[in-house]
């Protein structure tokens, strides 16, 4: 008799969208602060900043039952200057990596989102190993970077790519690879 370990469960529903209530805002405070300072150790005590009061702050939860469960992966995006917009701290929890497109998702949605403010040039420091993925998403690299003692590609979205997101607090559902 062969007993296989169960795999373990993951939704196959996410809901893509600005974080509109506190628990999806400390979701998403909690998984930069695992991603950023525990897990990568770019920061040393937390990964919080000026910019973090200003930023509109966007959220991948997971779905149980098709009810909203828990903040998976983040992103949070401002505006510098006039017209000229920046993501940054994106981030997927660790189990969520592989299971579908939750970090293509949040990158569209940022995008997305501030086009619809105005914006005229999207930016964003990408960690290196993201680099191919940001490509994929019509991404242009303008640069490296060195970030607080890590290699970053300094990228520009190419809007063209990125239709208008009117209400990102509406957001939308995305699907795992393989319930798409």
């Amino acid at each position: 008799m062969i007993i296989e370990r169960p795999a373990a469960f993951v939704t196959p529903e996410f809901l893509i969208r600005l974080a509109t209530e506190s628990w999806e805002i400390g979701g998403a405070a909690s998984l930069r602060h695992r991603t950023f300072v525990a897990e990568q150790a770019i920061f040393a005590d937390h990964d919080r900043d000026a910019i973090d009061r200003t930023a509109l702050p966007l959220v991948a939860v997971s779905t149980m039952a098709s009810e909203a469960d828990e903040v998976v992966g983040t992103v949070r995006i401002h505006e510098e200057s006039p017209r000229v917009w920046w993501g940054s701290r994106l981030a997927v929890a660790p189990e969520y990596r592989r299971v579908g497109r939750l970090g293509a998702e949040l990158i569209r949605l940022a995008v997305g989102t501030a086009h619809a403010r105005g914006c005229t040039t999207f930016l964003a420091h990408v960690q290196m190993q993201n680099v191919p993925l940001f490509e994929k998403l019509s991404w242009r690299s303008l640069g490296e970077q060195d970030l607080h003692g890590h290699p970053h590609m300094r990228m520009q979205a190419d809007l063209a790519a990125y239709p208008p997101v009117i209400n990102p607090a509406r957001g939308w559902m995305a699907l795992t690879r393989s319930a798409a």
